[in-house]
């Protein structure tokens, strides 16, 4: 089934994976924001370049003070829900025996700045109910990965929902079973994300042999799809060893699953991905985005007396310090079965201190969110396996994963042929105080259309989100809309993160 009649843009094939050649035909942006995080969009870059941007640090903001938590701890996702933030995270101590951990929730009621740990009163620990661990309706802790559907007519008692593994054989699940076995996701449902129960009926959703629905499964709604699109690991086999990746699967009705896709990276060297983290970004919800932790198994950073001086634990007879860890950014559209690997390079980085070098740390937290017109905030695990476990928030210009970079002496970059639909350009943008950003609009021979010449294009100097280009008789391009055009971006010091046409 196709999509384009939604995305225009690439005309994707659900049931192949496969992407037609977007060079055959123009572009149809229809009125969607576009950021150049891939590279559909660009047809050449002259004396300019794409460029990763790293996210900077808003301060810890969940700490182990709780005795119920421990340094096993795992982050799971966060969301909006009824006016405040809701964060899901794994609680495990390692002197219990427990392999799973209990799932724990903190609150934001000021958009994501300061967290409390809610007194939910459903799970006693150590002679108190004052507890943030969430349970079942029998009032027993449990482990699952709480994700917002937010697909237009589902009850809001079943808004929020929920997804864990267990194997076929209905033993009780553990976090340390063969990978190779296959096993079904149990999907659960909550009126209000502390209180979960079993969805009933049970969608059908079975795992084969290379896939063990762990890791981090990512499930939403794609309005961009009109589906519910799942990603989750997929284990394959290249150059005689198995490598940790991603697969997906989607459902109209959430209750039957195409058949599994492995993902594809490009042409790009192999790497492991723990988690993948693939949710819609909200001002653009056809590109998925993909803070993916990136796994560098056996490649040890810390010595032994660093791992003994940091409290570095172990847990199950497993050593943390052999390994180490960051995320890289892995982008998608809606309906491709390619994650765009535009960066090899690292785009949340471990940072100072031994506590950030250890395995399994530096991991995201699922979830993009606003943080106010201007920026975007999103959340990562710290120093795993310590008593020092932490949540940091990381905050990131509004749109502002990639941007087209020109320096001081200037460059451009040319768009291939897009058709669009609205009356005006507007651009999310920055430049020095030397700098500028000029627009011209071409035709399909890149001409100059008449009266959008570069020339005619008045110059833009500042740091907007949503700056609307001019030209000498304005902004006005509804005689253009639907119409065939390339965009020329002269740029001079300057980033430009992202376009839109608005009607």
């Amino acid at each position: 089934m196709l999509v384009a009649f939604l995305l225009p843009i690439i005309a994707l094939s659900l049931e192949s994976g496969t992407e037609a050649d977007p060079l055959q035909a123009p572009i149809d942006i229809g009125d969607r924001r576009e950021l150049f995080v891939d590279r559909l969009l660009i047809e050449r870059l002259d004396n300019a370049a794409l460029r990763l941007h790293e996210p900077v640090s808003g301060g810890v903001v969940i700490r182990l003070d709780k005795p119920w938590e421990g340094p096993g701890n795992f982050p799971m996702s966060v969301f909006e829900h009824g006016g405040r933030l809701l964060m899901y995270y794994r609680a495990m101590r390692v002197d219990t025996g427990d392999p799973l951990g209990v799932l724990c929730v903190a609150i934001s009621e000021d958009g994501g700045e300061t967290w409390a740990k809610p007194a939910l009163g459903l799970v006693e620990w150590g002679g108190t109910r004052e507890t943030n661990i969430c349970a079942n309706e029998q009032g027993r802790p449990l482990m699952v990965i709480p994700w917002l559907n937010t697909r237009p007519g589902v009850p809001e008692d079943q808004r929020i929902k929920a997804i864990h593994s267990e194997p076929l054989s209905g033993e009780a699940h553990t976090a340390y079973q063969d990978p190779a076995g296959p096993k079904r996701l149990v999907f659960w449902v909550s009126a209000d994300g502390f209180t979960f129960r079993k969805l009933d009926p049970q969608p059908e959703m079975v795992s084969d042999l290379r896939n063990c629905f762990d890791g981090g499964n990512t499930l939403f709604w794609s309005e961009a799809e009109q589906q519910y699109v799942l990603y989750y690991r997929w284990y394959e086999s290249e150059g005689g060893r198995g490598w940790r990746s991603m697969a997906r699967a989607t459902s109209k009705d959430l209750f039957h699953w195409s058949e599994s896709i492995p993902m594809t990276y490009g042409d790009t060297p192999r790497e492991e991905f723990y988690t993948n983290n693939t949710t819609p970004y909200f001002r653009a919800p056809h590109i998925y985005i993909a803070p993916a932790a990136r796994f560098m198994e056996g490649r040890r950073v810390i010595t032994d007396e660093q791992a003994a001086a940091i409290g570095l634990k172990a847990s199950h007879g497993n050593f943390y310090g052999n390994d180490c860890s960051d995320a890289v950014l892995l982008t998608s559209r809606a309906g491709s079965t390619r994650y765009d690997r535009t960066f090899m390079e690292t785009f949340i980085r471990p940072g100072p201190g031994a506590g950030n070098w250890v395995s399994r740390t530096n991991y995201p937290v699922t979830g993009i969110l606003p943080a106010g017109p201007d920026r975007i905030q999103m959340f990562v695990a710290r120093h795993y396996m310590q008593d020092s476990w932490h949540i940091e928030r990381l905050l990131l210009r509004t749109d502002g994963f990639v941007s087209i970079t020109a320096a001081w002496a200037g460059g451009e970059a040319v768009t291939r042929s897009l058709v669009f639909r609205g009356s005006r350009l507007e651009i999310n943008y920055r430049t020095g105080a030397a700098g500028s950003v000029r627009v011209e609009i071409q035709d399909e021979t890149d001409a100059p259309i008449p009266g959008r010449s570069l020339a005619d294009c008045r110059e833009i100097i500042g740091d907007e989100m949503d700056r609307v280009v001019t030209w000498q008789d304005g902004s006005d391009l509804s005689a253009l809309a639907g119409r065939a055009v390339c965009l020329r971006f002269v740029l001079r010091d300057a980033d430009l993160f992202s376009l839109r046409f608005r009607g």
